[in-house]
């Protein structure tokens, strides 16, 4: 039975996306009916917003002038319906950024005026505000390739033409995120190691404190970065794995002959589609009673997850079924979701104070923060060998499925995209236990801020360390879906010049292949390393300016003087939008080289060396810094002395060393390989065999 294909498959999933929509308004409508409790909370709340606005605002401006010039590129070079997909992709990719952002803002003291009635009306507030973020992203790019696969549909001469126009939409979302990750991490790093610096460690002030001029511009980046910028790069994954799929969706009905082609091209929109109802409907699990520990917290967040990760199971296969496709390829989902959840389980465990290897690096604090950081370093570096593993057990599992389903090489590689798909089918929930955190962060900054009870500082507290071990299990599921989106669009990219260069053959004892995974290999490191001093530069900016404002305004630090926030927001914002510039350069830059220069084999090496060494990278930044992040966090709550103790100052600069780690370095490297992979894809018919 096929009575899902092709055109009627978009129509479903269109159809579904703006049910999505839906429910993202409605959502914003309760987080905006919600209390915004006293007059000073207002104040501050506004001054974060004003800061976070006044920095996307820039930032976008900036970017619009890029995707101005990269879409006349590509339509000089490539053709004017890529260039157009190109352009709605960026604008799609960076309004659910937006949104995401707008909401957040105006949530944070809503979370905290509803911390002061419970931990559960917190809870859920924030958690509203983070189901905005994550339903908009799967709603707003569903939309847009379901459009544009519609529109191109009715001209295009072949299926693999009317994909190949659609790939541009990747391309644009990819252009967002990355910017948006790199531009927001290195603000919301820069204010945050300056506030911590000069405030926790030398004033020996609190966090949040309100006489620490940093302050706003900590709890801006906070959305910028982390609502944001996450927002920008998992609309990017989940984008980049549907196209994936659908481009070798077309190469397997090709190579197997079936006649099935829009069944092979529809069933990721199917897949997707169906995600979002079942994201939808794990939403309305989460909550909690207000004696909750930090395990009953993450259990609420783990069952609904694993409740949306049930229903797209049971849809999929319907889904499956209804398209006419082998029931093998549903076992490519089933290990898509699997790996998925495995990944978030193994990140948790490097990362929740809950379990040893948190515990350890506090444990380590006793010694100095030296003997913290190597801890740190080695929690990091050992957490990379689950979800290596995990990945590499989901490829061939994904690839055996896809020769039992139609016995082809391609047909494996389809079912390797499909897993990715699958892995991303609840990104609607996934997102929301992520991109909820900073709204918990600042809620509990606006609650510290504005003097509210002790009590709903600890509720805030719960919510926010809850936060920083979904953010970390977010960053693991990130990274781990960037993988296998990577590897699906590397293998569409290989389709793609085999078709337009028949002699060509990849083959890694040819010449120009190993050089390129040399190269492919040490761009992360480089990648990383800019990204880094970036953060370091702008935090330095940061720290003289905290440390004039305490000299200079009189009774600042005795609290009778007025911090002049604006200024560290000014530098923040001027430090970050000028510092990102080099590092996104490079991840479109690179691609484009290697393929003219080198040729489209050594670009292959290239996309090969380059996954493979920011998988790992990523995962041991992004956990290291979690995992520090989360050992203060335990220090805090009265072990190891608690707050003040030389413990505690051995965990602040361990956790300080942590920010650029998880928060902007990290993060964006699953952003480089995923970018690196499509410009390779959209560009591939222009390759050759290079100039050596």
């Amino acid at each position: 039975m096929t009575l899902l294909q092709g055109t009627s498959s978009v129509i479903f999933a269109l159809i579904l996306g703006l049910v999505g929509i839906g429910f993202v308004i409605w959502q914003i409508r309760n987080v905006l009916d919600e209390d915004t409790g006293t007059d000073a909370m207002r104040e501050i709340a506004a001054a974060i917003q004003q800061g976070a606005s006044a920095f996307l605002n820039r930032e976008y401006l900036y970017l619009s002038i890029f995707v101005v010039v990269v879409a006349l590129v590509i339509a000089y070079f490539i053709n004017w319906q890529t260039s157009v997909s190109f352009v709605v992709g960026a604008i799609a990719s960076g309004a659910a950024g937006y949104l995401g952002m707008f909401i957040a803002v105006r949530a944070n003291v809503r979370t905290a005026a509803a911390a002061s009635r419970s931990l559960n009306d917190g809870l859920r507030v924030a958690f509203s505000s983070g189901s905005v973020m994550g339903m908009a992203v799967v709603s707003f790019s569903i939309l847009g390739l379901t459009i544009l696969y519609l529109f191109f549909g009715r001209t295009a001469a072949s299926t693999a033409e009317l994909i190949g126009y659609i790939t541009g939409f990747s391309f644009g979302a990819s252009s967002i995120a990355l910017f948006a990750r790199v531009g927001g991490g290195i603000y919301t790093k820069a204010a945050d190691v300056g506030a911590d610096l000069v405030g926790k460690v030398e004033k020996g002030i609190p966090e949040d404190d309100p006489r620490n001029p940093a302050v706003i511009a900590d709890n801006v980046g906070d959305n910028v970065g982390d609502v944001a910028g996450m927002g920008a790069d998992l609309f990017e994954s989940y984008t980049g794995s549907i196209i994936a799929a659908a481009t070798l969706g077309v190469g397997v009905a090709a190579a197997v002959g079936a006649g099935k082609e829009l069944s092979y091209v529809g069933l990721p929109f199917l897949i997707a589609a169906v995600g979002i109802i079942s994201a939808l409907g794990g939403t309305f699990l989460v909550k909690t009673e207000d004696d909750a520990t930090q395990d009953d917290l993450l259990k609420t967040l783990r069952m609904a997850i694993w409740g949306a990760s049930a229903g797209v199971l049971v849809l999929s296969l319907i889904m499956v079924f209804l398209a006419g496709m082998s029931l093998w390829y549903w076992g490519a989902i089933l290990v898509g979701l699997i790996a998925g959840n495995l990944i978030a389980l193994s990140t948790e465990y490097y990362t929740a104070y809950s379990y040893k290897p948190t515990k350890s690096i506090a444990k380590a604090s006793e010694t100095g923060p030296a003997t913290l950081i190597i801890q740190g370093l080695s929690v990091g570096m050992e957490s990379t060998l689950a979800p290596v593993l995990v990945v590499a057990i989901g490829i061939l599992l994904s690839v055996w499925l896809g020769a039992k389903a139609d016995g082809s090489v391609t047909a494996g590689l389809y079912a390797v995209a499909l897993a990715g798909v699958g892995m991303l089918s609840t990104l609607g929930i996934t997102l929301a236990t992520d991109a909820y955190g900073p709204v918990a962060d600042n809620a509990g900054g606006i609650a510290e801020m504005s003097n509210l009870p002790p009590e709903v500082r600890e509720r805030t507290d719960a919510l926010d360390s809850l936060g920083n071990t979904t953010a970390a299990t977010g960053k693991g599921f990130a990274i781990g879906s960037a993988v296998l989106t990577a590897l699906a669009l590397m293998a569409a990219y290989t389709e793609a010049v085999s078709i337009n260069n028949p002699d060509l053959t990849l083959n890694l004892l040819d010449g120009p292949m190993l050089p390129g995974i040399l190269i492919g290999a040490v761009l992360p490191y480089v990648f990383a390393a800019l990204t880094m001093t970036a953060v370091g530069k702008a935090a330095y900016a940061i720290v003289l300016e905290v440390r004039r404002q305490f000299r200079e305004i009189p009774g600042l630090m005795e609290g009778t003087g007025t911090p002049e926030y604006a200024k560290c927001v000014a530098i923040s914002t001027q430090s970050a939008l000028r510092q990102m510039i080099l590092p996104g350069a490079l991840a479109v830059a690179a691609p484009l080289l290697v393929g003219y220069l080198l040729g489209a084999e050594a670009l292959a090496g290239m996309l090969v060396g380059a996954i493979a060494s920011g998988f790992m990278l990523a995962v041991m930044m992004a956990n290291s810094g979690g995992a520090w992040d989360n050992a203060k966090k335990w220090i805090e709550t009265g072990e190891m002395g608690g707050k003040g103790s030389d413990a505690h100052k051995a965990a602040v600069i361990g956790d300080t060393v942590g920010d650029p780690f998880k928060d902007t370095s990290g993060p964006s490297l699953n952003i480089l390989i995923k970018l690196m992979s499509i410009v390779s894809l959209v560009f591939a018919g222009t390759f050759g065999s290079g100039l050596f």
